[in-house]
């Protein structure tokens, strides 16, 4: 459907030329060729946040929460950490950063769906048909970009996947989505110089024409992220994206596969000075099968990335100014399906948490026995970005005005997970 904005302008008109402005920016990430590693500039004492989205629904019964004596327990083992937790026998790289790290282990949310889950994990409200809420991304980097004058990068990248988007902060801090080579994804990336230039000339007749028309908000924006699109193409600064340059012990550190790349250029862009960078790593639907594709598959490339980006950032003074989320939508049931998998559960899950001052090598919560519920309090969606807030310096008492003018607390009025901090 093509709905329309406020001011007549289609969405899929307003994304066809977003989509050519993004084009730019791919050619010039593409081709890099001036773009050293040495105009990365080191921003201590800035607050970041890193969340590695874990797209599917992952089972963190067989993760972080493991039930050994009990028949929900599964095939796998726990085992000993740095921290004062257990965590499965599969994760024995994330097993020696634990003391930097803590798990959330009473999160109770009311989401199962997919979709409706990832609304609501990524903005703190279930979604609502007469707004549009602004994802974590969106919001860290709405508050913390306003003292980063130098930076040229855009506030908001997501590595490997899409994120939410700004919802009523608008699309200057929507999500600027990249692969894990650092290239826009599903379009031109190398334009001849002639095309280039008569695409921006054609882009900048037509905002001038919307704009001198009064054609509103929408339009005004669209021609913010022309410019801004135009700025980074010149900049230095945008051999953040740019993993190759790292020397090749560190690459094969975090992994030669898609989530290790983006890990290393989540701390790239972090080192830069960019407020909020998600990474994704999906394929956590297991709805059968689940003990071979997580033992095989899924956390291999968990445990190395995830390690090595919490040690790296530790060893470059990073760790005390970022926030570092690991989480799903939900969790998955505490029973073995007769697929041996595990279906949608979001009554008694976990998340886990690091950095930016948070209390670290701890379990917050428990589910019972046999993982089928929270025990005493429980946690939510919001309450978690409440407390990532907090983590990173941003006022609880920040409001916001949705398009309808109506007043909407920063992360919906969570409460702070007290034990983290």
């Amino acid at each position: 459907m093509n709905y329309r904005t406020p001011n007549g302008m289609t969405r899929r008109h307003f994304a066809k030329h977003l989509a050519g402005l993004s084009a730019f920016a791919g050619s010039s990430l593409a081709l890099g060729k001036s773009l050293s590693a040495n105009a990365l500039t080191l921003k201590k004492n800035q607050k970041s946040a890193i969340l590695l989205w874990m797209g599917g629904g992952p089972s963190t019964i067989d993760l972080w929460d493991m039930k050994p004596n009990s028949p929900n327990g599964g095939d796998f083992n726990p085992i000993a950490t740095t921290g004062d937790v257990q965590i499965c026998e599969h994760l024995p790289l994330m097993a020696q950063q634990m003391d930097k790290m803590s798990i959330v282990r009473n999160m109770s949310t009311r989401e199962a769906d997919h979709q409706r889950g990832r609304y609501y994990m990524h903005t703190g409200y279930v979604p609502n048909p007469n707004v549009v809420h602004p994802s974590y991304g969106s919001v860290i980097a709405h508050e913390l970009n306003q003292n980063r004058g130098a930076l040229e990068l855009p506030p908001f990248v997501s590595v490997g996947g899409g994120s939410e988007g700004p919802g009523f902060l608008g699309m200057s801090w929507a999500p600027f989505t990249v692969d894990s080579n650092g290239n826009v994804r599903n379009l031109e990336m190398n334009l001849p110089a002639d095309r280039l230039t008569q695409r921006m000339q054609a882009l900048r007749l037509l905002e001038s024409g919307f704009i001198n028309e009064n054609r509103g908000r929408s339009s005004m924006e669209h021609a913010k992220v022309l410019d801004k699109t135009l700025n980074l193409m010149t900049s230095q600064q945008m051999s953040a994206f740019r993993t190759e340059s790292e020397p090749e012990e560190v690459r094969e550190r975090y992994g030669a596969n898609n989530f290790g790349r983006s890990c290393l250029m989540a701390r790239r862009l972090v080192e830069a000075g960019v407020p909020f960078v998600e990474v994704n790593l999906g394929g956590w639907d297991n709805h059968q099968g689940i003990f071979n594709t997580l033992r095989d598959q899924r956390l291999p490339m968990l445990d190395q990335g995830m390690s090595a980006l919490v040690a790296d950032l530790h060893a470059r003074e990073l760790y005390d100014d970022t926030a570092i989320i690991w989480m799903g939508e939900f969790g998955r049931t505490p029973r073995i399906n007769g697929n041996a998998g595990r279906d949608h559960w979001a009554r008694s899950w976990s998340v886990v948490v690091g950095g930016a001052g948070m209390q670290p090598g701890i379990a917050v919560g428990e589910t019972d026995p046999d993982g089928l519920s929270v025990v005493g309090d429980a946690y939510t969606a919001e309450d978690l970005m409440a407390s990532i807030c907090k983590a990173l310096d941003i006022s609880l008492e920040t409001n916001f005005t949705s398009t309808s003018g109506r007043p909407m607390r920063i992360a919906n009025s969570g409460k702070i997970i007290s034990e983290l901090f």
